[in-house]
C-alpha cells in the first residue's frame, strides 16, 4: 500500500502543471457547490426563523368588499366582521379548527404618560396574538387569559414606545399610562421592527368600543390539517360559513381578505426544497467540468505509461492491481483538490455569515454548512474521482503486453 501511494505521489509530482490546472477546475467546482449550498441553507434558515416566531397553523380573515351582487344584495358593499362570527365559525367548522380569536383596534386613541404621549392607538387582542404577530417579549409578560376573563386594564408596549413614554433608563413594567382617559398598567414590552402597537386585552377593548360589535380581523387556529389541499379546503369552508352569515357568494374573492399562513408555509417549504435540489444540480454540473478534466488527464497518463503497464503485465501484475492504481490516482487528485475547494467554500460561507450577522432584515440566516454537508460532498468527491478514473483504467486493461513492450 505504501508503494502504491508513493507511485501515485511521484506521478503527480512529475506532472505538476497539468495536475495543478486540472485540480483547479475541481476546486472551483467544489467551491461553488459549497457556497451555493451555504446560501441555500441560509435562505432555509431565514424562512424557518421567520415562521418560527409565528404560529404557522393559522388563517387570518379580514372583511373586504363583495364584488358580486348576491341574493338581492348589491355589489361593492363592505363586509364587516362581527363578534358573533366567532361562535358561528367555531360551531360549523369544529373538525378543522381548535381556536378562534379576534382583534379590534382604535388607531386614533392617544396613549399618554406623565412624560410624553403616543398617537399609535391600541389593539385589543387575545393571548394567541403573541404567536400570531411574532412578538418577541423583552420584559414582563404578554396579555394572558386572566386579563381576558377579568377585563383588566393592562398594556404591552413596544420597547421604543416605552422609551418615548418613560425615558431610556426607566423600567416601564408597573408604570401607568392613560388610554382614552383610562389608566392602564404596563405589564410587558416587546421588540419588533415594523410595528409599534399597544396591546390590551380584547375584552377591555370591547368595553371601550361604545357598544359596537365590529371586529377588525379573525384568526383561526387549524387542527387535523397536514397538507396544502386540506388547508385550502378549510379556508374555503371558512369562506362558506361567513358567506352564509353575511350574505355573499362564497366564491367572491373580494368579500374576504384571507391570509392562510399554513398554506404559505407549506408552499415556501416546497420552494426551498426545490431550491436546494437545484443548487445540488447546478453545483454538480459545475463540478462536472473538473471531473472531465481529471478523466482526460488520466487518459493521457495511461497513454504515457503504456510501456510501463506492458512491463507490469508481462511480469505478472494482475489487471486488478493496475485498475486499482489508476482509479486511486484519480480519487486522490479529485479528493485532494476537492478538499481545497471545501475549505475555501466554508471560509467564504463564514465570511458571508459575518457580513450578514448584524443585519436583522436579511432573509439569509446563518449561511454556513454543517458536518453532514461536508460528508455528503466528500462522498461525491470519492465517487466522482472513481468514475473519472474508471474509463481510463478500463482502457489500460485492453493494452496487450506484447504491443505495449514495442511502444516507444
Amino acid at each position: 500500500m505504501f508503494d502504491l501511494a508513493s507511485e501515485i505521489m511521484a506521478t503527480l509530482r512529475n506532472n505538476k502543471l497539468r495536475t495543478a490546472l486540472t485540480g483547479f477546475a475541481v476546486s472551483w467546482g467544489i467551491f461553488l457547490l459549497i457556497v451555493l449550498l451555504s446560501v441555500s441553507r441560509g435562505l432555509v434558515n431565514g424562512m424557518e426563523a421567520m415562521f418560527d416566531q409565528r404560529d404557522t397553523e393559522t388563517v387570518s380573515i379580514r372583511g373586504g368588499y363583495a364584488q358580486k351582487a348576491y341574493k338581492g344584495m348589491k355589489e361593492n358593499r363592505r363586509i364587516q366582521l362581527k363578534d358573533g362570527d366567532l361562535a358561528v365559525l367555531a360551531s360549523q367548522n369544529a373538525n378543522v379548527l381548535s381556536e378562534v380569536t379576534a382583534q379590534i383596534s382604535n388607531d386614533t386613541a392617544k396613549v399618554t404618560s406623565s412624560k410624553d404621549y403616543l398617537t399609535d392607538g391600541y389593539r385589543g387582542v387575545y393571548p394567541a396574538e403573541m404567536r400570531n404577530s411574532g412578538v418577541d417579549l423583552v420584559k414582563g409578560r404578554f396579555i394572558n387569559q386572566n386579563d381576558i376573563n377579568q377585563g383588566r386594564r393592562v398594556a404591552v408596549l413596544n420597547e421604543e414606545s416605552a422609551k418615548t413614554l418613560f425615558g431610556d433608563k426607566a423600567d416601564p413594567i408597573g408604570q401607568l399610562v392613560k388610554i382614552s382617559d383610562l389608566s392602564f398598567t404596563v405589564v410587558g414590552t416587546y421588540k419588533q421592527e415594523w410595528r409599534r402597537d399597544v396591546f390590551i386585552p380584547y375584552t377591555t377593548a370591547r368595553s371601550m368600543s361604545g357598544g359596537s360589535d365590529k371586529i377588525n380581523n379573525i384568526t383561526v387556529k387549524l387542527r387535523n390539517v397536514s397538507t396544502i389541499e386540506e388547508s385550502d379546503d378549510a379556508e374555503h369552508s371558512f369562506s362558506s360559513t361567513l358567506g352564509r352569515q353575511h350574505t355573499f357568494d362564497e366564491d367572491d374573492n373580494g368579500a374576504l381578505w384571507i391570509w392562510n399562513r399554513f398554506s404559505n408555509y407549506m408552499r415556501q417549504s416546497a420552494a426551498m426544497g426545490a431550491i436546494g435540489m437545484a443548487v445540488w444540480i447546478i453545483g454538480l454540473l459545475t463540478m462536472l467540468s473538473g471531473i472531465v478534466g481529471v478523466s482526460n488527464i488520466m487518459f493521457v497518463s495511461v497513454r504515457e505509461r503504456t510501456h510501463e503497464i506492458g512491463v507490469r503485465r508481462a511480469i505478472g501484475a494482475r489487471p486488478a492491481s493496475i485498475l486499482r492504481q489508476i482509479i486511486l490516482e484519480s480519487v486522490v487528485i479529485t479528493t485532494l483538490f476537492g478538499y481545497i475547494g471545501i475549505i475555501l467554500g466554508m471560509l467564504t460561507a463564514e465570511g458571508i455569515n459575518m457580513l450578514l450577522g448584524d443585519s436583522g432584515n436579511s432573509p439569509i440566516k446563518d449561511p454556513t454548512v454543517d458536518i453532514s454537508i461536508a460528508v455528503q460532498v466528500t462522498l461525491v468527491l470519492i465517487v466522482a474521482g472513481a468514475l473519472a478514473g474508471l474509463f481510463p483504467a478500463m482502457k489500460s486493461l485492453k493494452i496487450k503486453p506484447v504491443e505495449a513492450l514495442r511502444d516507444e
